[in-house]
């Protein structure tokens, strides 16, 4: 794989200088709009809340939907050619509809360590690797959230509380299902169904960079052993 593949050009992305320049004045501002707007939705649905704050928190919500709306529309805009931006910045028409996901570029960060670009392929895994963990806990705090919001005031449910909602989005994502907690609602299972379906893509993505890098340092141990430890030749000299 050579450094081009695996990291497109920006031009190959649809970008432009107009893209670039937007995205480095707003990336930080729309950021910390994003975790702001993670941490209003925690609170709105840990703490239950009613009556004027949860007005105050649900127009919040939809303004800064409303702002990633336009960011992408603006970007989507000046690209050249769009379709090929488009197909690059899936992610980025996602956080329009589910803001907790814009964090996650925030990972890209760690790639940027010296010992995860040493080679080409070390990078992209590295890249893969913290990309998939934080998409996992990213995935299992939104769903825990959604989920606990449609099932505490449910007839029959059992998920009440958000530890409640963590443990069973835990439990599901892992596929150990232990059946101490399920959801009884049509958007408890609904979000359930996105959950056991995006926990396995990531695992399964997490479980398989792991065993690459695993196996890519057995095969270098086995290249620096001794020609003569590898064939079991006697180091030691016939006795006459």
């Amino acid at each position: 794989m050579t450094p081009s593949s695996a990291h497109p050009s920006p031009r190959a992305r649809g970008e432009t200088a107009a893209t670039k320049r937007w995205e480095k004045w707003t990336y930080w501002p729309l950021t910390g709009l994003a975790l702001l707007w993670v941490i209003v939705y925690t609170a709105q649905v840990v703490g239950d809340v009613r009556g004027t704050w949860q007005g105050v928190t649900g127009i919040f919500m939809l303004a800064a939907q409303l702002v990633f709306a336009g960011d992408y529309l603006i970007r989507l805009m000046w690209a050249a050619p769009r379709g090929s931006w488009f197909r690059h910045h899936l992610l980025d028409l996602a956080v329009v509809f589910v803001p907790t996901l814009r964090p996650v570029r925030l990972l890209g960060a760690l790639t940027r360590l010296a010992s995860f670009t040493r080679t080409v392929g070390s990078s992209l895994r590295a890249e893969l690797l913290i990309y998939g963990i934080g998409s996992v806990l990213l995935l299992i705090w939104q769903v825990s959230l959604v989920v606990l919001q449609a099932e505490r005031h449910a007839p029959g449910a059992n998920i009440l509380t958000f530890g409640d909602a963590v443990w069973w989005a835990f439990c599901t994502v892992t596929t150990v299902g232990y059946g101490d907690y399920a959801p009884v609602t049509v958007v408890g299972r609904v979000a359930a169904v996105v959950l056991m379906a995006g926990g396995v893509v990531l695992v399964g993505l997490i479980v398989a960079t792991i065993s690459s890098w695993a196996s890519e340092r057995v095969s270098h141990a086995r290249r620096r052993e001794p020609a003569s430890t590898v064939q079991g030749d006697d180091p030691t000299p016939p006795s006459r």
